[in-house]
């Protein structure tokens, strides 16, 4: 409901609160599409992401799934951030995750894989009902259309592929940020400001302390109303302040609790995280590389294509809009519809002038691009629908319009459908080539309980022990890479609580990307090695980055997958799939590379000769 000015004393304009109890209330508008419609499609897009997803970046891996699998199975990968020295990860958030697991090993016939993948479908889920109640919160307070639309910019678009399922904090920050910013929205039956102030620090605490931040405009908005308003819902709006500071200092404790008890050692973990991220002494975040200003605008424009020009185009169409419509909307609604659109041209500022730059640093802004979006959609349709015939649209037939409006989302979905199977067809391989570990249809296993399956130069691809048979462990060979690699959590017994690896000291973890020699193996550790042959590549490999695929006399391969040779492969190919047709010239081909998992030949060593068992046996 849009805030109205009413008279005073003196004829004086006061800006009439819409929590007040003389406020009108504004008769709810009628969803285009039902809530639970909404659900369903959005649900069915993020379950397609939660089964086909790659897992994009390592650091979902190691700062996440490892130590849910800790949590879960008594061992797992550790890296520096869960150091009690450093402690800037939030062990509740962790936790959450390990729970849903936990259900799925109550089920009948429980894997860790199955595991894996119920994390993925419970992350699906939530993500989901927080899209439906952001979807309501548009169609409520915008326009039934827009929700639609909003609809289709999420669903439609590589973004939402690659966060909605992720196990990331900027995700589950994704997640609250549209519970706070509906909770903004929806002035049925007054503001609800401490609502949203309790989801963004939700979206903060638990989840990225910076995502915290995408509350501003909203509360600068609320400030805005206070300004103009009577004694009265000044008060109702400190109530409401007070309320949400509270909710936050709740939400904190919860946090601060249960860190206590893995740390064993009090700290805000938001802080640390804030405090590492803005003012460390060791280089912070740009230890792990920077990029140019143009990253989030190049990533942006891959994972949203149309849908990210709509929404940076949003301000200056609505100034116009403003400008040239004589029904356009009162200036205060035109003040709401700018708030909404603030939070992503804000979130883009700032990052964009961070030097550190990662994709998910965007994913809690993704929902507020998908608003711009579709906002940007319905002024154009606004605009181009109309039907006077003094001006240029009015000349144009409806027919030529709506063909021309289709063509335009048509080729935005296809593109979009070209690049989430490109993704999945391109990158899957390494949630694939463990199967093998766990039997075939006849039963039949490779390896054992206590197996060491290692990694060298494709230490990065490792999904997660989730993909591991019970107590087998990942280990590192050493390659060219020579920053920190993760460490183990410790699976020392002691009388002091359950999981002491979480507070219990661990050497060599440092927070300066420094390589410790201590978290490498010899290969004659391995009873599996995971390895990615490139043919395509005829440069001369590093000395520590052999082709252990080749090696035919140490290593036989158990199971490959094809694996895109993206540095032999044509950036149009590498960003889109294209079809492996003769129609396609050779330079626009996918070039393959194979990701395999190789398994150590057994051999005895005879007169300086390694041979077979088998030949031993026979002789």
């Amino acid at each position: 409901m849009a805030p109205k000015f009413a008279s005073k004393k003196a004829n004086a304009p006061v800006y009439e609160h819409p929590a007040s109890s003389h406020a009108k209330k504004k008769r709810p508008s009628a969803y285009a599409i039902k809530p639970i419609s909404a659900f369903y499609l959005f649900f069915g897009a993020n379950l397609v992401a939660a089964l086909l997803a790659p897992i994009q970046d390592c650091d979902e891996t190691f700062n996440y799934w490892e130590p849910a699998h800790y949590l879960s199975h008594g061992y797992g990968l550790q890296t520096w951030e869960y150091s009690p020295d450093y402690a800037i990860r939030s062990w509740l958030y962790i936790a959450l995750h390990a729970v849903v697991g936990n259900v799925r090993r109550m089920l009948p016939q429980s894997t860790k894989i199955s595991e894996f993948y119920f994390i993925r479908y419970g992350l699906a889920l939530a993500c989901a009902v927080c899209q439906t109640v952001m979807f309501q919160g548009i169609s409520l307070a915008l326009n039934a259309r827009i929700g639609v639309f909003f609809i289709m910019a999420t669903i439609l678009s590589p973004g939402n592929f690659h966060a909605s399922a992720a196990f990331l904090p900027s995700s589950f920050a994704m997640y609250a940020g549209m519970l706070g910013a509906a909770s903004f929205m929806n002035w049925r039956g007054g503001l609800k400001t401490w609502q949203g102030m309790a989801w963004f620090a939700v979206a903060g605490i638990l989840g990225w302390p910076f995502a915290a931040a995408l509350c501003a405009p909203y509360l600068l908005e609320e400030l805005i109303l206070v300004l103009f308003s009577d004694r009265d819902s000044l008060i109702d709006a400190l109530i409401r302040f007070v309320r949400g500071v509270i909710a936050a200092l709740i939400v904190l404790f919860f946090d601060f609790t249960i860190n206590l008890y893995f740390y064993k050692k009090s700290v805000v973990v938001s802080w640390n995280i804030v405090k590492y991220n803005i003012f460390s002494k060791t280089g912070g975040p740009d230890l792990y590389g920077t990029e140019p200003w143009t990253f989030y605008f190049k990533n942006l424009a891959l994972n949203f294509n149309i849908w990210f020009i709509l929404a940076l185009l949003v301000l200056p169409l609505f100034a116009l809009h403003k400008i040239f419509s004589a029904s356009s909307q009162s200036l205060s609604s035109g003040l709401r519809t700018v708030v909404f659109v603030t939070p992503f041209y804000m979130w883009l500022a700032i990052f964009t002038a961070q030097p550190h730059k990662e994709e998910r640093f965007m994913y809690p802004a993704y929902p507020f691009l998908a608003l711009n979006a579709a906002l940007s959609l319905h002024i154009i349709l606004s605009a181009i629908g109309s039907s006077d015939p003094k001006t240029l649209m009015g000349k144009i037939p409806g027919r030529l319009k709506l063909l021309l409006v289709s063509l335009v989302l048509f080729l935005s979905f296809d593109v979009a459908i070209a690049r989430i199977y490109g993704i999945y067809s391109a990158y899957s391989a390494p949630l694939k080539v463990y199967s093998p570990l766990w039997g075939d249809a006849s039963g039949n296993t490779f390896g054992a309980e206590e197996d060491n399956v290692c990694f060298g130069k494709e230490w990065y691809r490792f999904p997660t022990s989730y993909f591991l048979p019970r107590n087998m462990h990942a280990k590192f060979l050493r390659s060219e890479f020579r920053g920190l690699l993760p460490g183990e959590f410790s699976e020392a017994g002691t009388g002091f609580g359950f999981w002491s690896g979480t507070w219990l000291p661990t050497k060599g973890l440092n927070d300066r990307n420094e390589e410790d020699l201590g978290k490498y193996v010899e290969p004659r550790m391995c009873s599996f090695l995971v390895d990615t042959q490139y043919p395509e590549r005829k440069a001369p490999l590093p000395p520590r980055e052999p082709d252990y695929i080749a090696d035919k006399n140490h290593w036989e391969v158990v199971k490959c997958v094809d694996f895109l040779d993206a540095a032999n492969t044509h950036i149009v190919a590498r960003t889109l799939w294209i079809p492996d047709i003769d129609a396609v010239p050779d330079k626009y081909k996918r070039k393959w590379g194979r990701h395999c998992l190789l398994q150590r030949k057994r051999r005895a060593q005879n007169a300086g000769m390694w041979i077979d068992p088998s030949q031993l046996m026979m002789g």
